[in-house]
């Protein structure tokens, strides 16, 4: 009799039961993915709308501080708006002037002279990050394309240093003094350039896949009316861009433009960040 009671107590679930445990189960969790689903969608496209915003908004302060650092007039635009290029600088000061009656052993910037090739800045000379080094570029009053021979991409008014003494600056040549007319400073000032910068957007079939470049170089492209022909790989600042355009409008009756940049990024899964900002560039030569 004990052991009959054994047995039953022992039994274990019958197939009818385990098959309705399993549709409840089932049921149950259909309903927490339903309600599970919309918050951890939500969370995945805020995570990349951010890394979406973070990525291009860092690229526009990139730009934004190097456009700044534009030499006067020098900005250049290509014609689908896809690249922007100008002359980096990284420092100015004044020279000294012949007009200003130096005493012996002052050299003034000589705007006559073609032998004339170094000259002293007025004050210190700049030290750190703008330190003046050779291989930097001397340019003076750049008005811009079309304004010869005040147009540093035609080397008449922009010479290549050789050395540094203290304030005074050698040259490899004066085109100073070989322009035609000559054209100093009103206020005798200069400008350090480094090189030519072009940001080139590459769009080879939109919906994301595009990519944004930052090429540099250490030489001053000659003649040209948009961003200068890039070489190498350059420096990739940005994937997964859909769309950008670069336009710059000059400021009437004020001697400054304004450079607008509009940059979208698209993520894989769908979203989609737009970016637009202006810059406000000194075009005072």
């Amino acid at each position: 009799m004990r052991q009959l009671n054994f047995r039953r107590r022992a039994r274990g679930f019958t197939l009818v039961e385990a098959i309705i445990v399993i549709v409840i189960t089932g049921i149950v969790a259909g309903m927490v993915a339903v309600f599970i689903r919309a918050p951890v969608q939500s969370y995945v496209d805020t995570a990349a709308r951010a890394e979406l915003s973070d990525t291009a908004d860092l690229m526009m302060r990139r730009m934004s501080r190097e456009l700044r650092l534009a030499l006067p007039n020098s900005i250049l635009l290509s014609g689908d708006g896809r690249s922007v290029g100008f002359l980096l600088t990284k420092t100015g000061g004044r020279y000294i002037d012949v007009r200003d009656k130096p005493p012996a052993g002052v050299l003034p910037l000589d705007f006559n002279n073609l032998a004339a090739t170094a000259f002293d800045m007025a004050g210190a000379a700049p030290t750190g990050r703008q330190t003046i080094v050779p291989g930097d570029f001397i340019v003076v009053y750049n008005l811009g394309r079309g304004q010869a021979p005040a147009d540093a991409y035609t080397m008449q008014n922009a010479a290549q240093v050789t050395a540094v003494n203290g304030t005074r600056v050698s040259m490899n040549t004066n085109p100073f003094a070989s322009a035609n007319p000559s054209m100093p400073s009103p206020e005798s000032r200069f400008q350090v350039v480094t090189g030519a910068v072009t940001y080139q957007c590459a769009l080879p079939s939109g919906g994301g896949t595009g990519t944004l470049t930052r090429f540099f170089s250490s030489q001053i492209p000659q003649n040209v009316d948009v961003p200068a022909p890039v070489a190498g790989t350059g420096q990739l600042m940005a994937g997964m861009v859909a769309a950008c355009e670069f336009r710059a409008a000059q400021l009437a009756t004020m001697q400054a433009a304004l450079v607008t940049i509009t940059l979208t990024l698209r993520h894989p899964n769908g979203e989609r960040v737009t970016l637009v900002r202006q810059v406000h560039v000194d075009n005072t030569p």
